[in-house]
């Protein structure tokens, strides 16, 4: 029971059998499973070692660890201050020492792949700019939870083409679910994963699309997620784009043109009243927060994988 690769950074990291196989675990997890009682982790140490503000992923793998029978140590940005104080390499060299594992949340994607490249313990990427792969994890989890599977859904991302989205295309085209980004022109997600997932879709059968309409995105779909469209470190467009994004509110209109029976997802922190408005993600439809809960069990799975 392990993953092939001794890192997480990327949902291209993994094989389909592997996400198949973190399911699994997670579904057990879940499920109150012996494993927790047996505390599998007891006697390991993952370092939190984070650039950003964060309340999800510090608090989910530090109670994962926690249930599992490890310990989490949060590292905070003025701690280590990665790069500045101390060159990450050497960063990297250090905490191999101490620690069974790392959880990194950066604001370059490169310094992920850094630690990666000089850590002699699993890094696991707990949110870069480029990807969030325990956030698409999740999510796609949630969806197979509450759709029970993943055969002929389809998935409308509305908003922002940032990390999140990134790692959505991936592991959407990797399960063959059909996904649609709506975003607007100048805000898609990276061109080069757009291209790979639609390649990867091929195989899979997975219909990969952009648009810049929400309602042609929408139209008929079992899953409505967005996310926020300022992220950290983005504060100074913040009015550039809220003019931009106007009209890729996730509402009532919108989600009227989607499946009767359609789930409206959001990574969270949410930006009520911009992204999503109060009564979608307070609504019948909305499992904001299964999803948010989810990262804990899905997080214990990876965790297991890589440090077992």
């Amino acid at each position: 029971m392990a993953l092939q690769a001794k890192d997480l950074i990327s949902i291209s990291d993994l094989l389909p059998a592997e996400v198949g196989e973190i399911f699994d675990l997670t579904a057990r997890l879940k499920s109150g499973n012996r494993i927790l009682a047996d505390e599998p982790l007891k006697g390991k140490t993952i370092g939190l070692l984070f650039q950003k503000p964060s309340l999800r992923t510090k608090v989910s793998f530090a109670a994962a660890m926690a249930q599992l029978g490890g310990i989490g140590i949060y590292l905070a940005p003025n701690e280590v201050k990665l790069g500045e104080r101390e060159e990450t390499r050497d960063v990297a060299r250090t905490l191999s020492r101490y620690l069974d594992g790392i959880v990194a949340r950066t604001f370059k994607h490169e310094d992920i792949h850094q630690l990666a490249k000089y850590a002699d313990i699993p890094v696991i990427n707990g949110l870069s700019d480029f990807s969030h792969p325990c956030q698409a994890l999740t999510d796609l989890y949630t969806v197979k939870e509450k759709k029970g599977g993943l055969k002929d859904l389809k998935i409308a991302y509305v908003g922002d083409g940032n990390n999140v989205c990134n790692s959505l295309l991936y592991i959407c085209a990797m399960l063959g679910v059909d996904i649609t980004v709506a975003s607007p022109k100048g805000y898609e997600p990276d061109r080069t994963v757009f291209k790979s997932a639609v390649e990867s879709g091929k195989n899979t059968g997975a219909e990969i699309k952009i648009t810049h309409d929400p309602s042609a995105a929408v139209s008929g779909a079992d899953v409505i997620y967005t996310d926020v469209w300022t992220s950290m470190g983005q504060e100074k467009q913040k009015a550039k784009r809220i003019k931009a994004f106007k009209g890729f509110q996730v509402n009532k209109k919108l989600c009227s043109k989607a499946a009767p029976e359609h789930i409206i997802m959001h990574c969270l922190p949410a930006h009520r009243g911009e992204e999503i408005s109060d009564e979608c993600i307070e609504g019948v439809h909305s499992v904001v927060f299964d999803q948010a809960e989810n990262r804990l069990h899905v997080e214990k799975a990876v965790l297991l994988l890589l440090l077992k």
